[in-house]
């Protein structure tokens, strides 16, 4: 694919650009094929490989610029059906071959460290870029997002039948009108990785289409880690492991725990329009911090009702330093606090202990560890209260309106695939493995 090539197909109708689209992607596989596996290239091989994603990538953008809403409404029949995120980008490959990576591209790069990955959640980044940034498009994705999972609603009779679900890495259980998540994620200080999102979307969905719970908590179980053995822990954040092993999926975790489970507890489900009178879908939630919040654990302090915290831990969002983009802690941090704080926590690395005056803004009580199950059960008392549930709705139609956050996304969705792909977050990636190998 020339640069002509690419000029040529920015001019015509859909149906011209769509067929150019197709034969660019097409040459471009060629090429790659031609070139070899990405950690086989030599330094010509890798810059010409570079140079070749480059004029596809700025083709797809130029498509999706003047056809994103036609692609979007045709894979979900005129906005008649909401897809998922996985389920968008398959719709979309095979209807429009060439304009995301096909099935055999993304498979090979799968079981691959993430050094040595080609980079396709770049190209998916650049999709979703689009898909966020059109108001009709965004809004019905995210829309769709917030719909309960069918796992959730496998599960809900027998949540409701025995108000417990075990599942793999988080324990849910219902203690009168008050639903509590416990994270048990033992052996890694209840890191994030993919089925995480997975199991606490489904816990979170549990929590809100049970009628007998009118609050819910999230707080950290006991480990198993030595160091901490015997200690409840809430989130060491994002599993590093994973990730540089390129286990963190950039679809089903990157971006789903944002608009999947986080979004939930922060607005609820997908309400039914057909329904009267209107109840807002969301209830209250607490979170509990014991011994630390780090990454992902401080962002997701940043959309509960109350945030309780043991007065021995602390927060931190060491994102920038790891070389990635901290959720949506960059939209929501400054708001709660002010722009300093938000630039010292984010950018600087600064530690908040649970103790430190400038911690109120993320925490609302700090107790003694003795006391943590008292505070935890008189908030969720209080939370109950009929009124809460429409001032919560309220509030974050102030603070929050979804187009803000939609606008957000568009943006974190191709700045988190450029970053997860950068150079520095590749050296540590391999470094992190080597070590992990010796």
């Amino acid at each position: 694919m020339t640069a002509a090539t690419a000029s040529d197909a920015r001019v015509g109708d859909f149906d011209t650009e769509r067929v150019a689209l197709r034969t660019a992607a097409e040459q471009h596989a060629a090429e790659l094929r031609e070139l070899g596996p990405a950690p086989a290239r030599d330094d010509g091989a890798a810059a010409r490989a570079a140079e070749v994603h480059r004029e596809l990538r700025l083709l797809r953008r130029g498509f999706l610029s003047r056809h994103l809403r036609t692609v979007y409404r045709a894979v979900t029949d005129d906005l008649g059906r909401g897809l998922r995120l996985s389920e968008l980008t398959e719709a979309v490959t095979e209807r429009f071959p060439g304009l995301l990576p096909d099935p055999t591209q993304l498979a090979a790069d799968a079981p691959l460290p993430q050094a040595d990955k080609e980079g396709w959640e770049i190209d998916h980044g650049i999709f979703f870029h689009a898909v966020f940034a059109d108001p009709v498009a965004g809004n019905h994705l995210l829309d769709a997002m917030r719909a309960p999972t069918a796992r959730a609603v496998e599960l809900l009779p027998e949540f409701q039948a025995t108000g417990e679900v075990v599942l793999p890495v988080a324990h849910l259980e219902r203690t009168g009108a008050t639903a509590t998540i416990t994270i048990t994620n033992t052996t890694c200080l209840n890191a994030e990785d993919n089925r995480h999102v997975a199991d606490m979307e489904t816990a979170v969905d549990l929590v809100l289409l049970d009628p007998l719970s009118r609050v819910g908590v999230v707080r950290g179980g006991v480990m198993e880690h030595p160091r901490y053995r015997g200690k409840r822990v809430f989130s060491a954040g994002i599993n590093l492991a994973h990730l540089h092993r390129g286990e963190i999926s950039y679809l089903d975790f990157l971006l789903c725990r944002e608009v999947g489970y986080i979004a939930k507890i922060l607005r609820g489900l997908t309400g039914d329009d057909a329904r009267w009178p209107v109840h807002p879908a969301v209830k209250p939630w607490i979170a509990a911090v014991d011994s630390f919040a780090i990454g992902g654990g401080a962002q997701l302090l940043m959309v509960f009702d109350r945030v309780i915290a043991c007065t021995d831990s602390y927060i931190s969002l060491p994102a920038a330093q790891e070389g990635i983009v901290p959720g949506a802690a960059n939209l929501r941090l400054g708001r709660s606090s002010h722009f300093r704080l938000s630039r010292d926590v984010i950018l600087w690395g600064r530690k908040l202990w649970a103790t430190d005056p400038d911690a109120r803004f993320v925490l609302d009580t700090v107790v003694d560890a003795a006391a943590m199950d008292h505070e935890i059960a008189t908030a969720a008392e209080r939370l109950a209260s009929p009124a809460v549930v429409a001032n919560k709705h309220m509030l974050v139609v102030a603070e929050e309106p979804q187009d803000v956050f939609r606008r957000y996304m568009s943006e974190f969705a191709l700045h988190q695939a450029l970053r997860l792909n950068s150079a520095d977050v590749m050296a540590k990636a391999g470094r992190f493995q080597r070590k992990t190998n010796r």
